[in-house]
């Protein structure tokens, strides 16, 4: 369970979406197997997710946050709804690079260079879709970017996965803080003196009081309130009707061959792992559904 928080200064200066990911990111290196390096790459996308994802409106809007890297990672794809309950996987979730030049976890390593995209699934017709490069590859640093070319909101997001020498989660969180239009350049000098004051995230995530304290540092001179707090989990929303739909738009053709091999098919759920099992008998019903769908 994952906790995100909420806040704003009292005079719409800014806003502040802080969440503790620790349990959401350690359920990813359990279903995943992560490494080190990947259990901080992936945690610190899924808290992005979550964090981008509890901006929505709507209660049937989601959000994807897709990383398409060049990277050994080989992409990292996040799905969030509007609670910032997230899922999330990688194309490759077992490699493992030496520690950057910094001597901590090569993230930027592992996602490389290219191009990700956030999606917005809100009702319309068609979802939005934002692109942008990949800047660093630390995930924050590219979060940040988005927002300002894609959605034009000035924004500070930090990110930190602190593993265990298992590669465990040890702790996880982030924070996404945005300047909201009319903010003087006082309000802004202000706001940029309290993020030197704010400790790592992964440091802070790990104390009791964590929301408490990266609130009352990053609106420190404001009066601000805390307007909503609420959990969050690592939650996949497959389905067997999920599964046979998905085998349905194969069409014909595929499903033939499969039934040809007169056995039993299994798939597994790339975000949580579940497996369905189907038998030679259920792959002819969805062959019969698919023909009456043209």
């Amino acid at each position: 369970m994952g906790k995100i928080t909420r806040a704003i200064t009292a005079d719409g200066t800014a806003r502040l979406f802080f969440e503790v990911s620790t349990d959401i990111v350690a359920e990813a290196h359990r279903i995943h197997g992560t490494s080190k390096t990947m259990t901080a790459a992936l945690g610190r996308a899924l808290t992005a997710a979550s964090l981008m994802g509890c901006m929505l409106k709507n209660k049937t809007d989601s959000l994807t946050l897709n990383f398409k890297g060049d990277g050994p990672a080989g992409g990292i794809i996040c799905v969030s709804d509007y609670k910032g309950n997230v899922r999330g996987c990688a194309g490759d979730p077992h490699i493992e690079l030496p520690p950057n030049k910094f001597g901590k976890l090569d993230v930027a390593g592992a996602v490389g260079k290219g191009s990700f995209y956030v999606a917005k699934e809100t009702g319309a017709v068609e979802p939005y879709v934002g692109l942008c490069n990949i800047v660093s590859g630390e995930i924050a640093e590219d979060i940040t970017e988005y927002f300002y070319t894609s959605e034009q909101t000035p924004t500070v997001c930090a990110l930190g996965v602190r593993c265990e020498k298992n590669a465990d989660c040890k702790s996880a969180g982030g924070y996404i803080l945005q300047l909201m239009p009319g903010a003087d350049e006082l309000a802004i000098r202000q706001i940029e003196e309290n993020l030197k004051l704010i400790p790592s995230v992964s440091e802070v995530a790990a104390l009791p009081n964590a929301d408490e304290i990266v609130v009352s540092t990053l609106f420190k001179g404001f009066e601000f309130e805390i307007f909503d707090e609420f959990d969050c989990y690592y939650k996949c929303n497959c389905s067997r009707e999920k599964f046979e739909n998905a085998l349905i738009s194969l069409g014909e053709k595929e499903l033939t061959e499969m039934i040809s091999e007169n056995k039993d098919f299994e798939m597994t759920c790339r975000f949580c792992d579940r497996k369905q099992s189907f038998t030679v008998e259920e792959l002819k019903n969805l062959l019969n559904i698919s023909k009456n769908k043209v």
